[in-house]
């Protein structure tokens, strides 16, 4: 039988999972890489570190799985967006990475959306502006470090550095490289007119060609398969925005069913064929995996991350004990509200988390029913707006960590009013990118046993809904206030 290796690089794992032919998973690994903040508002990655935990990962799959190495007929790598991972003139690091999730530029997003220079690149990026965007962290290295920027020789994002770290070969990934604000979405192309409008005049010679994501970008090294375990000369595809990849995995196929993700970022996404020139809302795309089509999405670093940064400060509790803990209060009855912004906000740069609402007879456990509210009210910013675009949504499909907590998914579905659908679907960061790779050595993927199983539902509680609206109003206006203290 043949095998697939799907890696997922995201904001605090790298994962890698071995599938057959049928998409079923043979072996799992993973394996915590830190992320770096010494200084308040960075989030940073030591690039070495990072292809050293993923060449172990990849060793530690194939070993577990007890899969002859040649078996294994093709490597994808799902990851996460933006940022920017830079290489010299030598092709080596050029310092660490700069995470999506860093806010050191936010002085010159700022000064931009002042310039309003957003507005002047929408119609050819399809883009918003923030700090994690590769253009920003960028245009703050030209002007606080301008000898790093100088040495700059190679701009990537982090599958696209793993990527080549296993072949050799530079190339930026089409559904990644996008959604950098150099990419001109309907000409499907670099734009040199995005990188003079923002002061970025040469960079656009810093970008490897653009790849497919099913494409074939290089074949393993020596040198990586020694490192990894792998075949010398097995072929690495291109690999995916990991939003793409689970929208992917999600099996949206129409515009009447929306993917939420949740798990560092809460993400709605949607796919269509055409980008929508009637909207006033400045929706992002990208493009997609199939030809000729986008997925949109709206996102923010607002989500499950939160609750694990509370569990490590304060509580040894289980999943199962909060879960258990939280179904025994009354839905949206606590006066407590939680702002899910630890790291980054949805509401007004440079906003920051906080609880609100507490009161002597409150316990641990309806600050966790404050976390799990506030991450779904933050989530329902985008889903609104989501809506406009796609009015006829009727279906969340929902996947990420909070996925496996039913109590937290009745809240989304009460909160909502929709129908959620939840993929019994493994890993599919590593999915997405495991298929790719059958693809790219071609295999077709139309009808996989991983992808068949029958769905989870919850159906939303009509009795719920007005408590959680009402509550949901209340976070609504307790945003607000606080954009007075910025």
């Amino acid at each position: 039988m043949n095998y697939y290796l799907g890696i997922d690089c995201g904001g605090t794992f790298v994962k890698a999972a071995l599938f057959d032919e049928q998409g079923i998973v043979q072996s799992l690994a993973r394996e915590n890489v830190s992320v770096i903040s010494e200084q308040a508002g960075y989030a940073e990655r030591d690039m070495s570190q990072l292809w050293a935990v993923c060449a172990n990962v990849i060793k530690n799959v194939i070993i577990q799985s007890k899969i002859n190495a040649e078996d294994i007929k093709g490597v994808g790598i799902s990851a996460q967006g933006k940022g920017a991972f830079l290489l010299d003139k030598e092709q080596q690091p050029l310092g660490r990475a700069i995470l999506s999730s860093d806010q050191r530029s936010l002085e010159n997003v700022k000064r931009w959306q002042a310039e309003e220079i957003p507005q002047q690149l929408y119609p050819l990026t399809r883009q918003t502006l923030w700090t994690g965007h590769p253009v920003s962290i960028l245009k703050w290295l030209q002007e606080n470090e301008p000898e790093r920027y100088a040495k700059i020789d190679k701009v990537l994002m982090s599958h696209d550095y793993l990527r080549f770290c296993l072949t050799g070969q530079l190339h930026c990934e089409e559904t990644n490289i996008s959604e950098s604000n150099l990419y001109n979405m309907s000409a499907g192309k670099y734009d040199p007119a995005l990188a003079e409008r923002l002061g970025l005049q040469n960079i656009l010679e810093k970008l490897p060609l653009v790849i497919k994501p099913n494409e074939i970008a290089g074949y393993v090294t020596e040198q990586a398969a020694q490192q990894t375990g792998l075949a010398a000369g097995t072929p690495v595809v291109g690999g995916l925005f990991d939003v793409v990849s689970t929208a992917y995995c999600a099996g949206l196929d129409d515009e009447t069913k929306l993917n939420v993700v949740l798990g560092t970022w809460s993400v709605v996404s949607g796919i269509t064929d055409h980008i929508d020139e009637t909207q006033t809302l400045p929706f992002v795309y990208g493009r997609y995996v199939e030809a000729n089509k986008f997925i949109v999405h709206e996102a923010s670093p607002t989500s499950a991350a939160n609750l694990e940064w509370f569990l490590k400060q304060w509580s040894d509790l289980s999943y199962q004990q909060i879960n258990e803990g939280i179904t025994k209060l009354a839905p949206a009855s606590s006066s407590i509200l939680f702002v899910p912004f630890l790291y980054g906000s949805n509401a007004g740069l440079g906003m920051q988390a906080s609880f609100y609402g507490i009161q002597a007879h409150h316990t641990q456990m309806h600050l966790l029913q404050a976390i799990y509210e506030g991450v779904l009210f933050s989530l329902m910013h985008h889903l609104n707006r989501m809506l406009q675009r796609f009015p006829h949504a009727n279906i969340l499909r929902v996947t990420g960590g909070p996925a496996k907590s039913a109590v937290w998914m009745q809240m989304l579905a009460d909160l909502s009013g929709m129908r959620l659908e939840i993929p019994q679907v493994e890993e599919t960061g590593c999915l997405g990118a495991a298929m790719m790779a059958m693809q790219g050595t071609g295999r077709k993927t139309t009808e996989l046993k991983a992808l068949t199983s029958e769905m989870k539902v919850f159906e939303p509680n009509p009795n719920h809904y007005a408590a959680y609206q009402a509550k949901y109003q209340r976070y609504q206006k307790l945003t607000e206030a606080l954009k007075v203290m910025l």
